[in-house]
């Protein structure tokens, strides 16, 4: 069965970093492509990150960012442990969200599995 469980979330103050974590279970993470959203109380869900699959071509690109967090935001994967990583640095109020992985063949999406998300807070 295709599981993925979300961690690291917290308590940040503005400009602080955490790293959150997305294990995979039940398939090889590299064999499809991850995808981090958030959704903040009220608001819609939005897609802040995704890294392609190994099976991607090469001018799909390897990954992808929102206008909202590029730059202070970094994807990565660690095939020995199974889990895609998100990297969040100089993190604002405005990230404060519940973060959720999900899974799916492309980026396009539409993402069939779904973690249990976990809550990031920046506050001071």
């Amino acid at each position: 069965q295709l599981q993925l469980v979300e961690s690291g979330g917290g308590l940040v103050q503005p400009g602080g970093s955490l790293r959150l974590s997305c294990k995979a279970s039940g398939f090889a993470v590299d064999t499809y492509a991850i995808a981090w959203f958030r959704q903040a109380p009220g608001k819609g869900r939005e897609e802040v990150s995704c890294i392609v699959s190994r099976d991607a071509r090469a001018s799909d690109g390897s990954t992808f960012y929102s206008d909202s967090v590029k730059g202070r935001f970094t994807i990565s994967r660690d095939n020995a442990k199974n889990t895609v990583f998100l990297q969040m640095n100089s993190l604002k109020p405005e990230d404060s969200a519940v973060y959720y992985c999900a899974a799916d063949p492309a980026c396009s999406g539409p993402y069939d599995y779904w973690g249990q998300g976990t809550q990031v807070t920046v506050s001071s």
